[in-house]
């Protein structure tokens, strides 16, 4: 009977060591998983960081060209104004050289009058 009675025994605490066995299997896996999610959750905060990156750096560049566009546009418009300006002035010269000529030509034919 003993020997039955050493073999329940050992039995026994077998049970009891796959009873815990079995929780700590079980926290061993639900902790791999939680492992890989977490690995697979800095994955993706890594891609959405690049990808903003990315964005940030094509802003970067679109503003620079846009810059570099607006600084010659305003070099043109400036030009332009330039050229309206010379343009009126050269109008208004001709105007007065016109109003001088005119005056010249209307005190010469009053003097002619008078001879």
């Amino acid at each position: 009977m003993r020997l039955k009675n050493a073999d329940s025994k050992s039995g026994s605490t077998k049970t009891k060591n796959m009873k815990h066995l079995i929780p700590v299997a079980l926290a061993a896996f639900v902790l791999l998983g939680c492992d890989k999610q977490k690995a697979a959750i800095e994955t993706n905060r890594e891609a959405t960081k690049d990808a903003i990156d990315n964005k940030k750096d094509a802003v970067d560049v679109a503003a620079k060209v846009a810059k570099k566009q607006a600084d010659v546009d305003a070099t043109i418009e400036k030009a332009k104004i330039e050229a309206n300006k010379v343009a009126a002035q050269a109008q208004l010269d001709a105007d007065k050289k016109k109003a001088d000529a005119l005056a010249a030509f209307e005190k010469a034919r009053v003097d002619a009058e008078k001879k």
